[in-house]
C-alpha cells in the first residue's frame, strides 16, 4: 500500500504538474504561430534551393570537364577537327533561329 500524502505534497505535485503543462503549451503556442510556420518554410524552402543549385553546379562543372577534355588535348591545344564541326553546328543552329525568328514576326 502507498504512504499516505499530506495536502502539502498533493499540492506540491499539482503546482509541478501545472509548470510542466503551461512549459508544454507554450512550446505548442510557438510552434504553431504563424511567424514559426512561415519561418520553417522559408528555410526548408532555401535548403531546397541550396541542394538544388549544388546539384546542378556539379552537374555543369561535369559536363563542361567533359567537353572540354572532348575538344583540348592534353598539352592544352585545341583539337581543331572537333572544334570546327561542333562550330559549324552552333552557327547553323544559330542562324535556323533567326530565320525562324523572322518569319514568325514578319
Amino acid at each position: 500500500m502507498s504512504e499516505a500524502r499530506t495536502p502539502a505534497q498533493i499540492e506540491a505535485d499539482i503546482a509541478s504538474r501545472r509548470q510542466a503543462l503551461a512549459a508544454t503549451l507554450d512550446e505548442i503556442a510557438v510552434r504553431v504561430h504563424p511567424k514559426t510556420i512561415v519561418g520553417d518554410a522559408k528555410a526548408r524552402a532555401a535548403s531546397a534551393v541550396d541542394r538544388t543549385a549544388g546539384r546542378a553546379y556539379v552537374v555543369v562543372n561535369r559536363t563542361v570537364s567533359d567537353v572540354r577534355g572532348k575538344l583540348v588535348s592534353e598539352d592544352g591545344s585545341p583539337r581543331l577537327e572537333r572544334i570546327v564541326p561542333v562550330a559549324l553546328a552552333a552557327v547553323a543552329v544559330v542562324g535556323l533561329l533567326a530565320v525562324s525568328t523572322r518569319r514568325r514576326r514578319g
